[in-house]
């Protein structure tokens, strides 16, 4: 990664420690101490040997442990404050950096979603995030903890003995050497362990929620293997890292050891001419060890600092990556009349793969309409647009007359109902899912809105009523169940449009009547944009528009379209004799 790169995601890291200055100076004070402290326990080692131990000064020898004592006692404290605050503030961070991933996340283009999957951002979420915690426990202070301890270590050894520091550095190419093809090897692993890492959240999470599809087609075996293969990538991905560590620590206790030979020879060949003691030897031997200690752990930790980069990154391209749907509209707590206009509306998913063509449609306040086609011919499509869950290309959709850009998003769709086909539901209860946690919503006004459209004694019904939990996605329902909570949830918000998607198909015959009823009650003084099949849903409108690969071909009342005899005429008779056709084989 380049340097620029490098300094860029150090700023944007930055950002979140700012807040925390003061445990993040007081964390490198503590490193500066940890240094001092450290490098003075070999230098009372060589005094205690060379002025009282080979006099046998008992006394002196006695304060001279209680000094070492004191130093390893202080050490300890430090260490422990140390240790606490660097990780202390490593969670601060990643909490916050969680808050605002999912923050961000949660104002994502639904576009985003379709091209990346659920899993990916769960790992930049989880796994990214807590990398970026090991940056701060164990990589930039305690980096800068080794090279000021390294510093110390070196300074007070030339002050001792020049000439026996250099002797000891010698082995320091070696080391040198062993470190950058140990950084590269961990780096290379580090990254290959990430893309398996993120490839296993996404296979698991669509498995997961697809366990349905996989057990019914019977491909247990066949989805097994793809998930050992990914596993198996990931195992290689972590035995590359594993080896680099345990080629280098080994290699690295080689040299310190050649290094400590080094000292025992050199002052053994200098103890006759006096200008070496066995104090200046035990000394040194400590401070070889202090010296490599925090070497081998000052390459580890480059390597940490290099995933935190990194994983760094990546949550920096996620947040500012423009995922977001532009919101800079002025219009809020407005409650709309519902009056609906496309002008020249043309939108593509695809570039240069056009889903919508010009199209444009009005709907006055309170009136409804239908619209019917081919499948991807761009239904869904109208009304996902009039959300602003995707932005069209070209023309303009108008609310009340007013460009929905010019709506702040909250506003918008607090005025926009949505009962889809497939139904959402979250872990929670049924009132939850119904007001979606809004404490502005009582369970008063929640059961007059079920009895208005005659769903609250099916709720009722059910064990625990209202508080009756409700599993992930809602499995412990029906279909039917889930559309009725589904309609509930749409009529407490009282949208002035709602939008019903496929809303009545994939329902059992038990609560199709109650749907069918609660239908009308639901549109009632609003205005209504209807996506069907059935056709008692799609006569009833004020309006039905005719949509042909993303065109609009055909506009008008059921009536008119009939007699008209164009393409609503031939698709509604396509439909009856395909209805007619099924009925036929069911009855034989």
């Amino acid at each position: 990664m380049s340097k620029q790169k490098n300094s860029s995601v150090i700023k944007f890291l930055y950002q979140f420690v700012a807040p925390h200055k003061t445990t993040f100076f007081v964390s490198v004070f503590l490193a500066i101490l940890l240094a001092g402290l450290s490098a003075a326990r070999p230098m009372v080692a060589q005094l205690a040997i060379d002025k009282y131990v080979l006099k046998a000064d008992f006394y002196h020898i006695t304060l001279m442990c209680g000094l070492l004592l004191l130093l390893l006692f202080a050490e300890t404290i430090s260490r422990y404050f140390f240790m606490y605050l660097t990780n202390a503030l490593g969670q601060q961070v990643i909490m916050e950096l969680r808050n605002i991933i999912f923050k961000t996340s949660l104002s994502f283009r639904l576009q985003f979603f379709d091209k990346t999957p659920v899993g990916t951002v769960v790992a930049r979420t989880i796994t990214d995030v807590e990398t970026i915690n090991d940056v701060f426990s164990e990589g930039i202070i305690a980096v800068f903890a080794d090279l000021i301890s390294i510093i110390a270590v070196i300074t007070v050894m030339i002050y001792k003995s020049w000439q026996l520091t250099l002797v000891t550095l010698t082995v320091f190419p070696l080391l040198l050497v062993a470190t950058y093809y140990f950084k590269e090897a961990v780096n290379k692993s580090y990254q290959a362990e990430r893309t398996q890492i993120s490839n296993l959240y996404a296979f698991i999470q669509e498995h997961l929620s697809g366990m349905s599809i996989i057990q019914m087609f019977a491909s247990e075996q066949r989805e097994f293997n793809k998930f050992r293969r990914i596993n198996h990538n990931l195992k290689k991905a972590n035995i590359a890292s594993i080896w680099a560590y345990s080629v280098f620590f080994p290699v690295v206790e080689l040299i310190s050891a050649i290094a400590t030979a080094l000292v025992v020879f050199w002052v053994c060949l200098h103890l006759y001419n006096k200008t070496a003691s066995p104090g200046l030897m035990v000394a040194f031997i400590m401070y070889i060890n202090l010296l490599f200690r925090p070497l081998r752990a000052v390459a580890d930790k480059f390597n940490t600092l290099q995933r935190g980069v990194i994983a760094g990154e990546r949550l920096k391209n996620l947040l500012e990556d423009n995922q977001s749907i532009t919101d800079k509209g002025k219009i809020d707590n407005k409650k709309t009349n519902g009056e609906v206009e496309f002008k020249n509306v043309s939108f593509e998913y695809i570039e240069n793969n056009p889903v919508l063509k010009n199209v444009s449609f009005e709907i006055k306040s309170g009136k409804s309409l239908a619209i019917v086609g081919a499948t991807g011919s761009g239904k869904t499509t109208i009304t996902q647009l009039l959300a602003r869950f995707y932005e069209h290309q070209s023309g303009e959709i108008l609310i009340d007359n007013s460009p929905i850009e010019q709506y702040k998003l909250s506003c918008l769709r607090r005025n926009i109902g949505v009962v889809l086909q497939d139904v959402f539901l979250f872990s929670g209860s049924i009132f939850e899912n119904i007001t979606l946690y809004n404490k502005d919503i009582s369970l008063a006004e929640v059961r007059a809105a079920a009895q208005l459209i005659g769903i609250d004694d099916f709720i009722m019904q059910l064990p625990d009523g209202y508080a009756q939990q409700v599993m992930e996605r809602g499995t412990t329902l029906s279909l039917g169940q889930r559309q009725l909570i589904s309609f509930l949830r749409a009529i407490v918000y009282n949208p002035s449009i709602l939008i019903l998607d496929e809303a009545t198909s994939s329902i059992e015959s038990e609560t199709e009547k109650l749907v069918q009823q609660a239908i009308p009650k639901l549109l009632q003084n609003r205005t209504s944009i209807v996506i069907a099949h059935r056709l008692s849903t799609i006569e009833k409108a004020d309006k039905i528009l005719v949509l042909d690969k993303g065109q609009v071909v055909e506009i008008g009342t059921h009536q008119e379209l009939l007699a008209h005899k164009g393409f609503y005429y031939n698709l509604l008779n396509t439909t009856l004799a395909k209805k007619n056709e099924e009925e036929q084989n069911v009855t034989a």
